[in-house]
Order: structure tokens, then sequence, then C-alpha cells
């Protein structure tokens, strides 16, 4: 099981990156405000069972990596911090969008708000990219099952995804309205996230490497 360190900062690296506009967060929030809270729920199931699948490939995936090559987490770890990089760049870059200005969206029927967000998230390399760079980063061979270990990181990145997303949903109409009046804090926003996220880049960067 992984430590009690290991998964609070798991957990703070999870929650940095749920809040980070992507397509999942852009998707839901537009659905609530154009179609209501319940489509927005709707279309929240459907991201979160295709995390599921995240969830499970990535579990199986690195426990195979970790048996074959023992020394893979060095090389993952490098790409997790410049994945993170990256994505406090997109964060501030110029023309960056915040989700509470969101797409217009026509209304759908409840299968296919759930499919959609499915498809929404088994399609998004963010967390593709998320599973396969930065939970190496946070199972130690040494510590037991590499299985049992990301799958419980894996759960708790579900977890958080779901708690946040579900904040979002039933107070995104409100939070859009808010910004539309206050302009000036949806830079404010993308700027803290971008600062958070570089910061958790140098740090994961400098994290000792762990025994294999």
């Amino acid at each position: 099981m992984p430590t009690p360190q290991t998964w609070l900062l798991f957990s703070l690296a999870a929650l940095i990156l749920v809040l980070t506009p992507g397509p999942n967060m852009i998707y839901v929030v537009s659905r609530s405000i154009c179609q209501g809270r319940r489509a927005g729920v709707i279309s929240l199931f459907g991201v979160m069972a295709g995390f599921l699948v995240h969830v499970f490939a990535a579990t199986a995936g690195l426990s195979a990596l970790f048996l074959a090559v023992p020394y893979a987490y060095e090389a993952l770890k490098w790409a997790g911090a410049a994945y993170l990089l990256w994505l406090a760049w997109q964060a501030v870059r110029p023309g960056a969008r915040s989700p509470f200005a969101p797409q217009a969206l026509p209304d759908d029927a409840p299968a296919r708000l759930f499919a959609m967000g499915f498809l929404t998230n088994v399609l998004n390399p963010k967390v593709a990219v998320f599973f396969v760079s930065l939970l190496p980063q946070f199972v130690s061979p040494e510590r037991g099952s590499v299985f049992v270990q990301s799958l419980v990181l894996g759960a708790t990145q579900a977890a958080i995804s779901f708690a946040v997303n579900l904040a979002f949903v039933l107070t995104a109409a409100g939070i859009a309205a808010w910004f539309a009046r206050n302009p000036l804090w949806l830079a404010v926003q993308r700027w803290v996230m971008g600062g958070m996220l570089a910061a958790l880049a140098v740090r994961l960067a400098l994290e000792p490497r762990r025994a294999a």
C-alpha cells in the first residue's frame, strides 16, 4: 500500500490536475449551463465510466512494466515532470480558455449525454498521459503489489475527479455568471493553476530515485 505521505502528495497532484481546464471539465460545465444540472450529472457519470477504463488499463500495464523494467520509474519521472510543465504552459499561454467560458451545446437525450461524456474521457489524452507518466512516480515496488498500489491511487484520482466535477456541475451557472462580471479573475485562475502545476513538476522531478 502507498505510504500516507505518498497518498497525500498524489491526492494533491490529482486535485491540481482536475482543477486544470481540460475536455472533461469544459464538457460537463458547458452541458450544465446549456441544459441544466441533470444533464451535467448524467454527462459526469459518463465521464467517470470512461475514467474507470483508464484506471484499469493503467493498473494492469504498470504492473507488467515494473516487473519487466525495474528502472522504468526513473524515465517516467522525467516524462511526468515535463508533462506537468506542458500543462502549466497550456494554462497561461495566450488564448487559453477557462471552463467557465463555456461552449454552446444543443440539448441531447440522457443516453447520448452519457455516451458523449464517456467518449470525451476515454479519448482524452490528458487522462491517459496522467496515468502513464505520473502514476508510476507514486508506486514503490518495495511497498508491495504494484497492482494494488496502482488501483488504490487510481481509485483516489477517480474519487477526487468525481467530487470536484460534481461541485462544478452543481454550481456552474452561478460561477460562470460571476466570472462574466469579473473577467480579470479568469486570468488569475489560469495563472494560479499554471504556477501550481509548475511547482509540482519541480517537486516531482527532484524526488530521489526509489529502489527497484
